[in-house]
């Protein structure tokens, strides 16, 4: 009597073989009155499908064992001949037959192994054998359909592989059905001939094969077929592909170590243990590592997919990174960089944006704390050669080519040193709107390096243009909302406006009033509490508003600019911490009194960011055709963004109750005096602050002939 778990597999074959011939005839019938969509082949595959359900059935109902076995192995052979003789049709419909020469030979040789194999089987099944001839037999009967399976697996991927690409798509569904029914018994055979015993579980299994094989078939008979494609998410196949690596490796494991027990000798258990410790200790350490994984999705993208990319979850992923709020969320210009960053799979990033001369400056950076970017990133001239060409520069080529990429460049665009000594630095994407340079975003070496081609240059270019929008409509927005502060705070001065008005009034009236009744001491005293009264109140309006003004100097002359700087030190004596390191005698053009301003601003604010005990660093020294007036402080620093965007924007103050416009001013009152304000800031090391101001006389800094007498002293 059969056992519990063997009848269980017996009736789940016989159930599934039964569903795969009627699937298969019903296939049959169906695709007769429509046999014309396979053009000529369309009658071998009608014959071909009706012998395969035959032989469903054969097995279905004539199990191991039972009387009548041989047609089971007459009809596997006969529906093995049917699907060669497909297959040459197919060759032969291509018109393949004939300019591939090795094929009819191959048909031909498997023709002959399935007759041979049947003949064989035929005979044997008719002579009584003992058990050693039975499995000897057994041995010879699994290789004959191996040998015919493997051939038939390298027909039908000679079928598709070598189709053109006009053909390939009517080939897709049956060489998959085929590859499958094939697949299918090699496991099955490769299996029985290991174990030297007919593994009925698995052979149990076998109409799940000729389910299939209906199943793309009608697939294949559909009208859209064409249209009919299987896509599977990156995120699913990249998924997919890592398990199956990983049960590869793990049964290579198995086997590997199967080996090493038999061969191991007295040892063989210390030697299974060990060398399943070292491969699950290097699976653990390799598999989850950045660069493998960057590997495995490029070898998918480049050999399972059409496109590199999946624009449907890249364009998601952007809108997400980029359209992120909240108290936690980064500034906009990190996830700038991250959103590009994403693209390519780059793990830092910076963004460059055009300062107020032209040239680009530090804005943001996403990842890359470690680098020193000077203040001056890109020459000006980059801006317009990114303007007019949107080109995105891989820094791998322009290494490899050096000076050789100049030439090459119409633009004459020349890569600072310190972007090409940064060996981390692998491309420049310009983020370009209506044709204006707004940013340039520099990415960092991927784990996996590979060369950009066509896809990357479109996709990263769109996102370009997007990310540009997104700058261009902050910035006007900043711009909004600084015009609104501006009408608010002209508001607030027609209040002042207002009491200067009630003053100059009171005076007035005064005035007015001393003509008549200057003599009477009644009037005496009252006129002097209204004075004393109204000079505090414009005392008070002129020390709130001293250190505001609107930008503007009275008049430019030639100053001693180291007596303005003894000035500024004069104003803060009791603040040792300040120290003049280098102080040259320079004749400048300026207002001594606004310049004065400035300097006081600008070394109070470093003063306020440091310790007590750190000091503040001020100087004098020449700079070409301009003195350089530094301010240097070892204080909490600014961050890129702050610098960029909120240090020189009018009332925005980190000072409670401060109007915000201090440094603003400054750098008007700088511009002027037809000068200049650099600043130079790390967070946690500190500022530098630079005013340039033109000399008065710079020609006697240069010519030797003028007399020592004659230069400004």
């Amino acid at each position: 009597m059969m056992h519990a778990p063997g009848l269980f597999w017996s009736k789940l074959g016989v159930a599934l073989d039964l569903t795969g011939a009627i699937a298969l005839a019903s296939l049959a019938l169906w695709l007769w009155p429509r046999r014309n969509r396979f053009g000529d082949v369309g009658p071998g595959i009608l014959c071909a499908l009706a012998i395969t359900a035959l032989w469903c059935l054969a097995i279905a109902a004539l199990p191991i064992g039972a009387p009548g076995r041989d047609l089971v192995t007459f009809a596997e052979s006969a529906r093995n001949l049917s699907w060669l003789v497909v297959i040459y049709q197919l060759f032969a419909d291509d018109g393949r037959n004939s300019s591939l020469a090795p094929i009819r030979p191959v048909i031909y040789a498997l023709v002959f192994v399935e007759l041979l194999h049947f003949g064989i089987e035929l005979s044997l099944s008719r002579v009584g054998m003992n058990e050693q001839v039975q499995r000897i037999a057994f041995e010879f009967n699994v290789m004959f359909r191996l040998l015919v399976t493997v051939g038939g697996l390298v027909l039908v991927h000679n079928l598709y592989a070598g189709a053109s690409r006009d053909s390939r798509p009517a080939l897709r569904w049956p060489t998959i059905g085929l590859a499958g029914l094939w697949a299918f018994d090699l496991n099955l055979y490769t299996i029985a001939y290991l174990a030297a015993h007919w593994p009925a579980e698995i052979a149990a299994l076998r109409g799940l094969a000729a389910i299939a094989l209906a199943g793309f078939f009608a697939m294949a008979a559909a009208r859209n077929a064409e249209d009919l494609r299987i896509r599977p998410s990156r995120a699913v196949t990249f998924q997919t592909f890592s398990l199956l690596v990983i049960g590869f490796y793990l049964v290579a494991m198995v086997a590997v170590a199967q080996w090493l027990s038999y061969a191991g000798g007295n040892f063989a258990r210390l030697i299974e243990l060990a060398f399943l410790t070292l491969a699950s200790a290097i699976a653990l350490v390799v598999l989850p590592s950045r660069r493998v994984r960057g590997w495995l999705k490029v070898m998918l993208a480049k050999h399972f997919f059409q496109h590199r990319y999946d624009y449907r979850e890249e364009w998601l992923r952007f809108t997400r990174t980029i359209g992120s709020g909240g108290a936690e969320a980064m500034p906009l210009g990190q996830r700038v960089v991250q959103a590009m960053a994403d693209v390519t799979d780059s793990p830092a990033g910076l963004l460059l944006c055009p300062g107020e001369h032209g040239d680009l400056t530090l804005a943001a950076r996403w990842n890359w704390n470690d680098i020193d970017i000077p203040a001056g990133a890109i020459s000006a001239a980059a801006t317009t050669f990114f303007e007019r060409t949107n080109f995105i520069t891989d820094l791998d080529d322009w290494r490899a080519q050096g000076h050789a990429a100049e030439r090459e460049m119409s633009g004459g665009l020349t890569v600072p040193a310190w972007l090409l000594a940064e060996t981390r630095a692998w491309a420049l994407v310009p983020l370009v709107h209506y044709e204006r340079l707004v940013g340039l975003v520099v990415l960092a070496r991927p784990q996996m390096v590979r060369k950009f081609d066509w896809e990357d240059f479109d996709l990263l270019r769109v996102i370009g243009q997007q990310l540009a929008s997104y700058l261009a409509e902050n910035a006007s927005q900043e711009a909004l909302a600084e015009a609104s502060r501006f009408d608010d705070f002209h508001r607030r001065i027609a209040f002042v406006m207002h009491d200067i008005k009630n003053l100059a009034s009171q005076f007035s009236l005064l005035a007015r009033n001393a003509e008549l009744h200057a003599e009477k001491p009644e009037f005496r005293a009252d006129m002097l509490v209204t004075l004393r009264a109204s000079s505090e109140k414009l005392n008070a309006l002129i020390a709130r508003l001293s250190r505001y003004g609107n930008g503007a100097v009275d008049k430019l002359e030639e100053v001693a600019g180291e007596q303005v700087v003894r000035a500024v030190m004069q104003r803060f004596h009791a603040r040792p911490q300040v120290v003049l390191t280098q102080c040259e005698p320079l004749a400048i053009t300026a207002n001594a009194h606004s310049l004065e301003q400035v300097l006081v601003h600008l070394v109070q604010n470093a003063i306020d960011a440091s310790r007590p005990d750190s000091p503040v660093f001020v100087s004098l020294t020449a700079d070409g055709l301009a003195a350089r007036f530094e301010v240097i402080d070892a204080g909490s620093g600014m961050s890129p963004e702050f610098v960029r965007t909120r240090l020189f924007k009018p009332f925005v103050s980190t000072k409670s109750g401060g109007f915000g416009i201090g440094a603003f001013e400054a750098r008007e009152l700088v511009r002027a005096m037809r000068g200049r304000l650099d600043v130079e800031s790390r967070e946690g090391l500190g500022s530098r602050f630079v005013v340039r101001v033109p000399l008065a006389a710079p020609g006697r800094l240069v010519d030797p002939t003028i007399p020592e007498d004659q230069k400004v002293a």
